[in-house]
């Protein structure tokens, strides 16, 4: 018995010395973000806002890619991050490796290997690259392309636009130069250098294909995307790498692909560096960041908005609402205007606007060119931060009731209703000319970040039927959605143009 005894009183003593080892290193050992202010001022960041061109005498073809790669290469690092995980939730890929310790065995807490890649732009270490690398991490590791090591710290991230900044503990680094986005177009012959699928320093080139894609990647509520499109070949392990232009400047963060297959199918996206580089700006100077608001609701002008504005040309964003008292109310910028260029660049994407405005800090005054009642007018508006609390409760997406306003219903149709869905969307019922007593069933309205929007509804569709089941007017389909069962996934098929598509939710 008293053996018996001994032997519990081991096991116990065990059990409570893993327990005190766990949470002595979850004390400990939290990711790092420690903001370093004094470092600003002696970061040096080289910069070319100017148009590129070739000095006098060098043709412009072919381009000495060889060259380029020289420049780039050792200003791109490896990161490694250590991201503490329960082994269920490691993912099954190439990036994550579950390091099995003995104790690791017992204890349901191991380690998941996350890598990435990251740019110098500084030379006493400043180290941009995604936030998507680094978050969550417990130690982050970087790896020159000299092979030297540095414990990294994680001087500040930016979700909304998934960004981080990194720092080490060096001098004398080689750091690229920093280009201008504003003056790249379609067609332009860029080049990716990145460690995709643990390759390091792997050199990949092709063009900018196309500019200001929206592709709703960035997992983030008030997400900002503007991304560069290319087909320059990106896989794993190249998000936060370089994509720079002819001449060696850093044009974009790669971020993102766009796949069925996991890997690379011809479509990549990089954050644009103007935006870029302001966030890191704030980043190294503030420890956070400084986002400015214009304080609107807005939506993109579609053909069937421009006809209802009376404009000749479809283009811009019109305002559906302002902040009482944010900045664009108190400039005059009021609804159904369109902004058509905010400091004299267009703005015809709601994500085009939002990245413009991205690119200031609270105080800065901006121009707004905008269409009113048939004239195009230029405003001043001096940019907020969050100080407002209905602008809170926008950037939050805390939900609210949809607001339609007389104006914006089609007049010349006698019966109308409007119906607001828990699931994030508003109907408006559209009788139809030939029965009155038929609808249409237009979407008006879907709340950024609900079900609806997350499932791929959109404004303007028309509903036709909920579970296979026709629908006829705005009563029938809420009892659709009330006769389905818990947890049954409800399938609506909606009109899109001439293209009927299928959402579930």
């Amino acid at each position: 018995m008293n053996r018996l005894n001994y032997l519990l009183a081991a096991i116990l003593l065990i059990l409570i010395g893993i327990g005190i080892g766990l949470i002595f290193n979850a004390s400990f050992r939290q990711p790092s973000f420690t903001h370093i202010p004094t470092q600003i001022a002696v970061t040096e960041v080289k910069r070319n806002l100017n148009t590129p061109s070739f000095p006098e005498g060098i043709p412009v073809t072919p381009f000495s890619v060889n060259h380029i790669a020289e420049l780039v290469i050792p200003t791109v690092v490896y990161i490694e991050t250590s991201i503490p995980t329960s082994r269920r939730s490691v993912p099954d890929d190439g990036n994550h490796d579950f390091d099995e310790h003995f104790w690791e065995r017992f204890v349901p807490r191991g380690r998941s290997n996350a890598i990435g890649t990251g740019v110098i732009i500084s030379p006493d270490g400043f180290i941009m690259t995604n936030n998507h690398v680094v978050s969550g991490g417990r130690d982050v590791r970087v790896t020159l392309s000299d092979k030297r090591e540095f414990d990294a710290i994680i001087v500040g991230r930016d979700p909304s636009t998934d960004l981080a900044v990194l720092k080490i503990d060096a001098t004398d680094l080689d750091h690229i130069v920093i280009g201008n986005s504003d003056t790249i177009r379609i067609g332009d012959w860029v080049m990716a250098v990145g460690n995709p699928l643990r390759l390091r320093s792997t050199v990949t080139t092709g063009i900018v294909s196309a500019l200001n894609r929206d592709v709703q990647i960035i997992n983030d509520r008030m997400r900002i995307e503007n991304f560069i499109q290319t087909d320059a070949a990106i896989n794993r392990g190249n998000s936060g790498g370089p994509l720079v232009n002819q001449f060696g400047e850093l044009i974009g963060i790669n971020t993102a692909i766009a796949t069925e297959s996991g890997g690379y199918q011809g479509y990549g996206f990089a954050i644009p560096i103007n935006m870029a580089f302001k966030i890191a700006g704030d980043i190294m100077e503030f420890g956070e960041v400084q986002r400015a608001y214009l304080g609107v609701q807005i939506t993109s002008v579609n053909q069937e908005r421009a006809q209802r504005l009376k404009m000749p040309v479809i283009r811009g964003v019109e305002i559906l609402d302002v902040v009482q008292d944010g900045a664009a109310q108190r400039a005059g910028i009021r609804r159904n205007d369109v902004i058509l260029e905010v400091n004299n660049v267009s703005v015809n994407e709601s994500n085009e606007l939002q990245a413009q405005v991205a690119l200031f800090r609270p105080g800065q005054q901006v121009d707004v060119k905008i269409w009113r009642s048939g004239e195009e007018q230029i405003l001043h508006a001096q940019l907020t931060g969050l100080e407002n609390r209905q602008l809170q409760q926008w950037a939050s997406r805390t939900p609210f009731e949809p607001d339609i306003r007389d104006e914006e219903l089609p007049d010349e149709l006698p019966e109308t209703g409007l119906f607001f869905f828990d699931q994030g969307f508003v109907i408006l019922e559209i009788a139809q000319p030939e029965d009155p007593e038929k609808f249409d069933l237009k979407v008006m309205s879907v709340l950024d970040g609900s079900e609806a929007d997350l499932a791929g509804m959109r404004a303007d569709d028309i509903i036709l039927s909920i579970n296979d089941v026709l629908v006829t007017d705005g009563q029938s389909l809420k009892a659709g959605f009330e006769n389905s069962p818990i947890g049954f996934q409800n399938t609506i098929e909606v009109l899109r143009g001439d293209d009927l598509i299928q959402i579930r939710f």
